[in-house]
């Protein structure tokens, strides 16, 4: 494991060793106060139990990257607690607690491809692109006019059983592209 050499290498994104425990940084803001010594203050997620943290780091703190390896795995099945998982190069399944899962589980389908990320050998996070396709179900028929008012969005449902704003237009049927950071319409795939 690599040690960060200072603190503008902590950023978001950044995958760090905190307490012993495998974090990733959601917010870190460099902050200099007069008279006082510069601070990195984040925001971190443990990836083993998805607690967010406020950590300041400040200068002469060891901060080590955490080593993580990351895999494509099939996502299988879920119960109401678990989500089920299988390697393509050997068939090995495991399974992850659905609060580590979050509210990435609102875009994923069965047989979808998602990496795994792993830390000590032992899978403890997914991740998914920033951006997945899904199919309408349902749709309310926009009504002529709202568009008028400024209320152009209206709730539509995904395949995966999420409800989601997009404009007017789209409509039962239609594949629709939706940021799973943001949890936003982004565009109807045509």
């Amino acid at each position: 494991m690599s040690v960060i050499p200072n603190l503008n290498g902590i950023k978001k994104g950044t995958n760090i060793i905190y307490e012993g425990a495998p974090y990733v940084v959601n917010e870190a803001n460099f902050v200099r106060m007069q008279m006082r010594k510069p601070v990195m203050q984040t925001k971190i997620k443990n990836l083993l139990n998805s607690k967010v943290t406020e950590v300041n780091f400040h200068p002469g703190d060891k901060v080590e990257e955490a080593d993580l390896q990351k895999k494509k795995v099939d996502y299988l099945y879920n119960d109401s607690s678990n989500f089920y998982f299988m390697t393509a190069n050997d068939f090995e399944q495991f399974s992850l607690p659905a609060a580590v899962i979050g509210h990435l589980s609102n875009y994923m389908k069965e047989g979808d491809k998602v990496d795994v990320l792993y830390f000590a050998g032992k899978p403890v996070s997914i991740s998914l692109p920033t951006k997945v396709e899904l199919k309408v179900v349902a749709a309310p028929a926009g009504v002529k006019g709202n568009s008028a008012q400024g209320r152009v969005m209206k709730t539509v449902e995904l395949e995966t059983g999420v409800n989601i704003q997009a404009p007017l237009f789209v409509k039962e049927g239609d594949i629709i592209r939706v940021n799973t950071e943001s949890e936003e319409y982004c565009e109807r795939v045509t």
